[in-house]
């Protein structure tokens, strides 16, 4: 198996576990729209408890459930995942999406962990798997793409007079 092949084996494996996560956390907020009295099977204790953390406002930021956006990242990145696993070539502006996608539900994740944490007083044991999933994809695409940032010796071509000058890429080849 190839080192881009582990990669994407890596990143299949965290999108599938965010995917199988966020899931089970749609149904558990579909139980609860149902019933806002009903006993969740995620409520381990009084710290993990998602019913705390499905009904406080920061679960719906965009105005739907944040588990349904990221039953649609993960979708998203499980299929790049298989794609790449399965020998295909990413483009790299395709990549360099991904990427900035995956970078954005980081900054976001963290911030609904740092709500959950201090705000809301609970944790759900469902984000911390989507969490998990999540530093798992993004562990993959810095490496993917790590060639691509103009920081690597690969990259760097020799000018007149012997000095090294490194190429930045944005979008272009």
């Amino acid at each position: 198996m190839k080192k881009t092949q582990k990669l994407y084996l890596l990143m299949s494996i965290g999108a599938a576990a965010g995917l199988l996560a966020s899931f089970l956390q749609m149904l558990e907020k579909i139980t609860l729209l149902k019933n806002p009295h009903a006993a969740l099977s995620c409520n381990l204790s009084s710290v993990f408890n998602c019913s705390n953390i499905l009904n406080a406002h920061q679960s719906s930021v965009f105005g739907f459930p944040n588990s349904l956006m990221c039953i649609v990242f993960f979708a998203l990145m499980l299929s790049a995942g298989l794609a790449g696993l399965g020998g295909g070539v990413l483009h790299r502006w395709l990549r360099l999406s991904y990427q900035f996608l995956a970078l954005f539900f980081v900054v976001f994740g963290f911030w609904y962990l740092w709500q959950s944490i201090f705000n809301v007083g609970s944790l759900c044991i469902y984000c911390i798997f989507c969490y998990g999933g999540l530093l798992l994809v993004n562990t993959a695409w810095l490496r993917l793409n790590y060639a691509d940032y103009g920081l690597s010796s690969r990259r760097a071509r020799p000018m007149k007079h012997g000095k090294v000058a490194e190429r930045i890429y944005l979008f272009g080849a």
